[in-house]
């Protein structure tokens, strides 16, 4: 007597090929937060690359230098740089400007918000010079 055998899988075949996804699934997911936090702050160093642009256009304008981030452009020092809610585009970073009374300088930070992947990441700087600092590195 003879068996016919049907075209489905055995329960070890499922098996090996869910464990083989396990791994691969192990591997990727660790390397694709990775790329995630390193692109959100590729996405934060540009949005504050033009606010630092627009303060240069506001120095132009005024000489002097916006202190608010949250008030909407108006392209002098009486205005802000437009960010109404503080923070960069994707909400990770929190943004900060420091223009300390009387002297032509700034320097903008944007800080990780709490709870999202960026924390831990460090903070990005940048001045009027065009100083830009990651932490305690350069970008």
């Amino acid at each position: 007597m003879r068996f016919a055998r049907n075209g489905g899988f055995t329960l070890i075949e499922l098996m090996i090929t869910v464990a083989i996804l396990g791994v691969v699934a192990s591997i990727a997911l660790p390397s694709y937060r990775t790329h995630l936090v390193k692109a959100a702050r590729v996405q934060a160093q540009t949005e504050m690359l033009e606010m630092a642009s627009l303060q240069e256009k506001i120095y132009l304008n005024s000489t002097s230098y916006t202190a608010n981030v949250g008030t909407a452009y108006n392209g002098t020092a009486a205005g802000g740089l437009g960010r109404t809610s503080g923070t960069t585009n994707d909400g990770k970073y929190t943004l900060s400007l420091v223009v300390p009374a009387g002297a032509q300088t700034f320097v903008l930070t944007a800080t990780p918000v709490a709870g999202k992947p960026q924390e831990g990441n460090g903070n990005l700087s940048i001045s009027e010079s065009g100083q830009k600092l990651w932490g305690t590195a350069g970008w």
